[in-house]
């Protein structure tokens, strides 16, 4: 029988709903139990596929091509558990859902309303796809006082309501702030965000205050007076100095347990966090030091490349050393600055990415690492880049590019339609940018004696993509007797998945995103090799 844990959030947004419920669920999960991890996103996008990263940060991609809320990203990482289409759904996918059976008649002409009709279909998405889940958990993205989230907080109230009271259980998440001026924590917030929650007839059962300090207990029995919430059941949480302390803090202070003794249930088993804290010690405590030219258009926003630099994170954890991001912004980086600015960088990484800006600046590092020596890392874009590179300067194409932002150019990177009909787009002009790309995991062979199958140690591999374009397979016996490999290729031999360069250290470019694919405690093999030979290089 699946419980239901929903978490909620309060005051403001971006406190940390995901770890959250990552963490739960890695407590969960080791004390023996089965979990399931989902996100609600209240916007009114169909997914964040076609969403700015400056907007919603990284697009995370799950093995059967969803594009989804890079929370599930987290729930990833912690738990070791792969997340599915069933697991994130937004207002945008719901309304899209009524709407259409609405046009077909499947609502035998009734009046369409939120209530019950928004609010049924929210609840069908819960319970989709349960099958020997001891745990659900449920966050719902945003704050609580959202209109966009009213619809949410009403269907996990009547779930709760129709599911019976002892199978769900609510968990509020708040700011509890300091005043520096006068040396005060405050807990009025949580009290007026937990004031609005049971307006709409939630009472939270757990409540986890977020502090930057630890909350003294008369402020805890304050929150849990006034909040209606057993002393017991008030959780702190005080800000970390990496993600990975998160759920030791949570194991602390007892949520596990408290959970369990909300549902009536015993531990299958004991929790064993030493490979957690080994984890945690080698990030805090690793006296060398890599640092690693991150080079693209977004470093300004820290979510935009969220699974990259916890697969970075992940890889130093291998090597036991500490990952430093020199985080460049790539429309900044000119030919006159270039050396200056990667002289501290012991590896260059090149990112995805879409579109035309800041190519100059990731074009110029790419040639960079390949004249000097430098371990790089080019990942879909990235790597799509590193052969307009290699085409340019050592084919001695000059107007080789891609099809994507260059239509006057002589494409060595296009569409797949393009390939196939000699040059011609097939594809219409007006299609719509969601669901229009490759997605999900595919399948790549790998070539005897190259680098890249030493480092999975694998004849062939799955991994995740998300891109549109191609680089032209018909190009590879022009490539390869000039030194670039195409080292990895799909089953049918049609398209390019990875590329090396014959004599240099490390130089390799993956069409797919391995960072999606990586976990503390299981680093991705690409980045383990890619900090081991950047530690070496300096």
């Amino acid at each position: 029988m699946a419980r239901y844990i929903f978490v909620t959030g309060g005051v403001v947004s971006s406190l940390g709903k995901g770890l959250s419920s990552a963490s739960l669920a890695f407590l969960l999960k080791s004390l023996g139990f089965n979990v399931r991890l989902r996100k609600m996103d209240p916007y009114l996008n169909v997914d964040p596929g076609t969403m700015s990263p400056f907007q919603h940060g990284e697009v995370f991609v799950t093995d059967d091509g969803a594009e989804t809320d890079l929370d599930l990203g987290h729930y990833e990482r912690f738990t070791n558990i792969s997340a599915k289409k069933s697991d994130n759904i937004t207002t945008g996918r719901i309304y899209s859902d009524i709407i259409k059976k609405e046009r077909k008649g499947e609502y035998l002409g009734k009046t369409v309303q939120v209530i019950p009709h928004v609010t049924n279909r929210i609840k069908e998405f819960i319970k989709k796809d349960i099958i020997n889940e001891d745990f659900v958990i449920c966050e719902i993205g945003g704050t609580v006082g959202d209109i966009e989230s009213l619809p949410f907080l009403e269907a996990i109230r009547q779930f709760s309501n129709e599911d019976g009271f002892q199978k769900s259980l609510f968990i509020h998440l708040t700011l509890v702030p300091f005043l520096k001026s006068s040396d005060e924590i405050k807990t009025k917030p949580t009290q007026h965000s937990v004031k609005e929650l049971r307006s709409l007839g939630i009472q939270p059962d757990i409540i986890i205050c977020r502090s930057e300090m630890p909350i003294p207990p008369d402020q805890r029995k304050k929150i849990s007076l006034f909040c209606n919430v057993r002393f017991e059941n008030v959780i702190e949480t005080v800000d970390v100095k990496t993600i990975y302390e998160a759920p030791k803090s949570f194991y602390l202070e007892k949520l596990d347990k408290q959970v369990l003794k909300f549902f009536k249930l015993k531990p299958r088993k004991k929790i064993n966090l030493k490979p957690w804290n080994k984890i945690t010690n080698t990030i805090l405590r690793s006296k060398k030091v890599v640092n690693i030219a991150l080079i693209g258009k977004y470093v300004n926003l820290k979510d935009a490349y969220k699974s990259l630099d916890e697969a970075l994170i992940h890889g130093g954890i291998k090597n036991n050393v500490k990952v430093n991001l020199l985080r460049l912004d790539s429309e900044k980086l000119n030919s006159k600055e270039i050396n200056k600015n990667l002289k501290k960088a012991s590896g260059i990484l090149i990112p995805g990415g879409f579109g035309k800006r800041g190519t100059d600046g990731k074009i110029l590092s790419i040639k960079l690492a390949r004249e000097k020596g430098i371990p790089f890392l080019g990942i879909c874009f990235g790597m799509q880049l590193a052969v307009i590179e290699f085409a340019r300067n050592v084919l001695k194409i000059k107007k080789a590019g891609s099809s994507e932002f260059d239509k006057g150019c002589e494409p060595v990177v296009g569409l797949m339609e393009e390939w196939d009909k000699n040059g011609s787009i097939i594809k219409g002009t007006n299609l719509d940018l969601g669901g229009t790309m490759r997605l999900g995991a595919f399948s790549a062979k790998l070539r005897h004696n190259s680098l890249i199958r030493s480092i999975y140690r694998k004849s062939s591999i799955s991994e995740r993509h998300r891109h549109r374009y191609e680089v032209d397979f018909k190009l590879k016996e022009k490539f390869e007797k000039k030194g670039m490999i195409f080292s990895g290729v799909s089953p049918d031999n049609k398209l390019t998945e990875i590329i090396e360069l014959k004599g240099h250290h490390w130089f390799i470019g993956v069409q797919f995103h391995p960072e999606f694919k990586s976990r503390p405690l299981y680093p991705h093999p690409l980045f383990s090799s890619f900090i081991n030979a950047s530690k070496k290089y300096k």
